[in-house]
């Protein structure tokens, strides 16, 4: 189990790495979400022509019913990429970042209790929604602003645009992260695939990366095209540098789903864990990026990725419930 935690905390490392890269990288948010998904791409190909259909087969690898799954789980992460991008121009890393994990975590959690039925105990239930609660007051405390600081010179500042994109994402995100479990369970997918090879689903989680990533890249494209109206820079060299922030992401989407398909760790241990990342984005921002903060912004950050550490580690661990 502990190998297990180990291996769904690399999302965490990745993932939190994400925002600070894809800032340093440049470009718009168009530029930043086809970009990565360049990079998603580049490193689904490589996982399925490297890994899967040397490991699964060819058949297995190319099942019909796989590409449908990670293709609209694709689909919806092109949603939740760009909701981010376009929240991080709007409020900044440090603070679009907890609030971008504290609602995934709490969207995913909820999902993968409720719909995947993963808490089943009343006592599960109870820790859990302490631990929700716990992030989202965690999320809360590391976005305060301080009314005695002067506000950032952010031409594209807008705190409201920022919070609706940030909820779009956050619902794109959650149907990314829970469909190829939901499908399982409404019985789309059978027992013998998502179980592959011995009961890990190593097989099943690393199958959807290829058509996930095909499904990204289009996504991306018809949102840079017809929603952010970027056509016309859409093929820059910032697009091609942020090529680096979707390796980087797709490292942490493979352990991700290695781990949500692992029965030692669940989609809701998985995806929580997953967003550990944000000590990493909140810290990262602040002493990589330079978003200034105050003395009490500071505490409040600290005190606020605590509190979303501790949420985290509360649902990792209510199996023992």
């Amino acid at each position: 189990m502990q190998a297990s935690l180990l291996i769904a905390l690399i999302p965490a490392l990745a993932w939190g790495a994400t925002g600070i890269v894809t800032t340093k990288m440049g470009g718009s948010a168009g530029q930043q979400s086809l970009g990565m998904t360049f990079g998603a791409l580049i490193f689904g190909i490589l996982t399925l022509v490297l890994y899967v259909i040397p490991s699964a087969g060819f058949d297995f690898a190319m099942n019909p019913r796989l590409w449908v799954v990670g293709f609209v789980s694709g689909l919806f992460w092109a949603v939740g990429t760009a909701g981010q991008f376009i929240g991080f121009k709007k409020m900044g890393v440090s603070v679009g970042n907890p609030i971008s994990t504290g609602g995934q975590i709490v969207s995913n959690a909820l999902m993968a209790a409720a719909v995947l039925g993963e808490w089943t105990t009343g006592k599960m239930w109870l820790f859990g929604s302490l631990a929700i609660l716990s992030v989202v007051v965690g999320a809360i405390l590391t976005s305060l602003p301080d009314a005695k600081t002067p506000k950032v010179e952010n031409p594209n500042y807008d705190f409201k645009a920022g919070l609706l994109a940030m909820l779009i994402s956050t619902l794109g995100f959650m149907m990314y992260f829970v469909l190829p479990n939901l499908l399982f369970k409404l019985g789309y997918i059978s027992s013998a695939i998502h179980g592959a090879p011995n009961g890990n689903g190593l097989y099943y989680m690393t199958s959807v990366v290829g058509p996930q990533s095909i499904g990204q890249v289009l996504g991306a494209f018809i949102i840079v095209i017809f929603f952010l109206k970027e056509r016309s820079i859409m093929f820059e060299l910032p697009t091609w540098r942020n090529i680096v922030t979707g390796l980087v992401w797709a490292v942490g989407n493979v352990f991700m789903f290695v781990s949500a398909a692992n029965p030692a760790v669940g989609q809701a241990v998985a995806t929580t864990l997953s967003q550990m990342g944000v000590v990493v984005g909140v810290f990262g921002g602040i002493f990589i990026l330079g978003e200034k903060k105050s003395k009490r912004q500071l505490v409040y950050a600290v005190i606020g990725s605590l509190l979303v550490v501790l949420g985290g580690i509360m649902i990792s661990n209510l199996s023992i419930f």
